[in-house]
């Protein structure tokens, strides 16, 4: 194993001391490290990694320095423009250093959303035109790649990919740590949320500990898990599918339970979602713990904006918050047309031995369209 204090040293004296990423479970030991012992301007965690590498290239421009942008390989897909369209040696020509963590690496055990990220992020790399390496396991391995990688950064001024393995990096536990903003934990809002719902209604949850609670509630309440769609990938996207939904079956009240990170990453859905006026059925509660909780606890920006602001210029008919139990029942029950909005502000963490789904994605999806096919039995809904 590689010690983060190493790795990231080494980095220093090849002069890279700007990092920016969204973080990741395999880099989150790393990710943890770059937090404790970098100042706040060289070090950004972005909404998206798209926005990580606008923002090395900037750096770049500004220094002249080669920085480095970490990311999950599924962050790949949101990296692809500015990565062809911006750094690439055919355009501006600008050397970044990428340290991607290899989820679902072929022949290991992970969840079946990283399946096909596994298997293609080295044909897409490849396809890039992106050399990339896997960070070799001990500290003279990785001293010989780095001595080639920035030699070569200097020489071709364009991105170069560390792949990371499962295990690469040594712990370490972030220190720097803030307090908690809520009394509810987010699986007790879940389950407050659950209750205090119609038993028709429908929830999409956001991908993570989010979905993973949420199924494992409806098990604890002896609720069938036919009217939830477990966004298990896809990163921000899961109030755009229950938009969708919610649009086309305006008989049913939708729920998205939605993330601040995942939130973060496409903050503009809350634009489409408030211009939508006719889903009056879409209810939409974001549960906010100002952190990445799922890969490692690091921080997000949610608890440094005004997030209910936003949603109301964004057109939310009714938007409201909430950090008690009484407080989310009633906003819950209320009878009220949407889109609505619901900040519920939540602690950090999760149980240790939080489970993860047992059906499949594909008998999630079947689950739920056979609920929705019956309910359209002889209506006249948009479909």
């Amino acid at each position: 194993m590689i010690e983060p204090a190493f790795f990231y040293d080494t980095l220093v004296q090849y002069g890279t001391d700007f990092f920016t990423g969204v973080p990741d479970s395999l880099l989150k030991s790393f990710c943890a490290y770059i937090t404790d012992h970098t100042e706040g301007h060289r070090h950004i965690i972005p909404a998206n990694e798209g926005a990580a590498v606008a923002l090395a290239c900037g750096y770049h421009l500004a220094t002249g320095k080669i920085p480095l942008v970490y990311m999950q390989n599924s962050g790949i897909g949101n990296a692809v423009n500015p990565l062809l369209s911006l750094a690439d040696p055919e355009v501006y020509h600008i050397p970044l250093l990428l340290l991607i963590g290899w989820r679902g690496e072929p022949g290991t055990t992970d969840e079946p959303q990283h399946f096909k990220q596994g298997k293609v992020t080295g044909a897409l790399l490849e396809a890039m035109g992106i050399p990339a390496v896997i960070l070799g396991d001990t500290k003279a391995a990785v001293s010989r790649q780095l001595a080639s990688i920035y030699h070569e950064l200097a020489q071709t001024k364009a991105p170069y990919a560390l792949i990371v393995r499962k295990d690469t990096f040594a712990s370490y536990t972030l220190h720097k740590t803030e307090a908690s903003p809520g009394g509810m934990s987010r699986e007790e809002a879940i389950e407050e949320i659950l209750r205090s719902s119609d038993p028709e209604t429908l929830f999409f949850s956001t991908t993570g500990m989010t979905s993973r609670e949420l199924y494992e509630l409806r098990d604890r309440c002896r609720m069938g898990h036919e009217r939830d769609f477990l966004t298990l990938g896809s990163m921000g996207h899961a109030s755009q599918i229950a938009l969708a939904v919610a649009l086309h079956q305006p008989k049913r009240l939708v729920t998205c339970l939605d993330g601040d990170g995942a939130a973060l990453m496409h903050l503009g859905a809350l634009a489409i979602i408030g211009t939508q006026k006719q889903v009056p059925n879409f209810r939409h509660i974001l549960l906010n713990n100002g952190a990445h909780d799922s890969v490692g606890g690091q921080p997000t920006v949610a608890l440094q904006i005004d997030l209910l602001a936003i949603a109301r210029a964004c057109g939310y008919k009714g938007v409201y918050s909430a950090s008690t139990r009484d407080a989310l029942r009633a906003w819950v029950e209320a009878k009220q047309e949407g889109p609505t909005f619901i900040e519920v502000r939540v602690r950090k963490g999760a149980r240790k031995d939080l489970g993860r789904p047992r059906s499949s994605p594909e008998e999630n999806k079947q689950a739920l369209m056979a609920v929705l096919k019956e309910r359209n039995k002889g209506t006249n809904e948009r479909i």
